[in-house]
């Protein structure tokens, strides 16, 4: 079930989400969670963020209604259109060993 934010909770995560490197550590951090719609959420706000659905779908050629299916609990966005999505934004998808990142941490 998706928490509802107070309005300053809300405006506070927008503001953050601007910034590109914590864009980045915000998607990083949902990527770890079990569940992919935690990801995907994740996702549509930093779209938001980043100017919003009307941008993205004139950046990608999307259409604004189908990036927010893609993005809701129940979306499934295929690869092609994820890596779509996160170039326009400014982001790309990359892999790492898990061994690196235990012993990063």
């Amino acid at each position: 079930m998706k928490k509802k934010h107070s309005p300053a909770y809300r405006e506070d995560l927008m503001a953050r989400l601007q910034d590109p490197q914590r864009a980045e550590a915000y998607l990083n951090a949902a990527l770890e969670d079990e569940d992919k719609n935690v990801f995907l959420l994740a996702l549509r706000d930093v779209a938001e963020a980043q100017g919003g659905m009307t941008k993205l779908a004139r950046l990608t050629h999307i259409s604004r209604e189908h990036i927010y299916r893609m993005l809701s609990e129940k979306g499934n966005p295929e690869f092609v259109t994820l890596q779509t999505l996160l170039n326009a934004i400014g982001l790309k998808l990359s892999i790492a060993s898990k061994a690196q990142h235990k012993k990063a941490a």
